[in-house]
């Protein structure tokens, strides 16, 4: 049983990995220099099904498949790609551990949003200039323009994602026996209210990635 166990975890991670790599691929939002995708929300739910080293190690997996296959930062955009969904999926993974509601989840979410953006900051001041070949005072200067608010709202583009795909994902799992445990329809209806609440959040989002940081939304990029 144990075994059999094993190789449907290993089927769902590699699953979900392989549909996180889809949305790199598909969906990128791009502003300035800086570009994200939607592959942390599908990396998340690795996180709150088994834990947030299965996240973290998902996440850096992905990252290296997608630095060998399509990137063209190098090895400086490896490393804050990975950096960026490691601690995202960690923290949520985390909480969720701890407190495995669907409170635990929106708290792990939020929680996410602040520790990856204030690493990522962090991770700019001395990454980015070795990368563009800038000084580190100019990299401080872009933070309240366009680092801090690129990563906060990339948090919560992932963030409002991940709440709109995690039980209704995790549920059809649950039907085709991939999962412990049976969809319960009364989980669901309380889901229902906060999935439309992440929906507007997204909405939102993606309006203020448009038009206030004068983003670009890009597909197949």
């Amino acid at each position: 049983m144990s075994s059999k166990n094993n190789l449907k975890k290993i089927s769902v991670i590699a699953m979900l990995c392989a549909l996180a790599y889809i949305c790199m691929f598909v969906f990128k939002f791009k502003v300035g220099f800086l570009t994200f995708d939607l592959k942390d929300a599908v990396l998340t739910v690795i996180a709150f099904l088994y834990g947030p080293i299965y996240g973290v190690v998902s996440s850096v997996l992905v990252a290296l498949l997608e630095f060998v296959t399509v990137s063209d930062t190098g090895v400086y955009g490896l490393i804050m790609n990975a950096l960026s969904s490691a601690v995202f999926t960690f923290v949520c993974g985390v909480v969720y551990k701890y407190r495995r509601t669907l409170l635990g989840a929106i708290l792990g979410s939020i929680s996410a949003v602040f520790a990856m953006t204030a690493v990522m900051l962090v991770a700019n001041i001395f990454i980015t200039p070795l990368y563009m070949g800038v000084a580190r005072d100019d990299v401080a200067a872009m933070i309240p323009s366009l680092l801090l608010p690129f990563n906060l709202i990339k948090g919560v583009v992932n963030a409002a994602i991940t709440m709109i795909i995690y039980k209704p994902l995790t549920s059809a799992l649950k039907k085709v026996g991939l999962s412990s445990g049976s969809a319960k329809k009364t989980e669901i209806k309380k889901f229902i209210p906060i999935a439309i609440g992440a929906l507007v959040l997204l909405v939102i989002a993606v309006l203020v990635i448009l038009y206030m940081l004068n983003g670009e939304f890009q597909m197949f990029g």
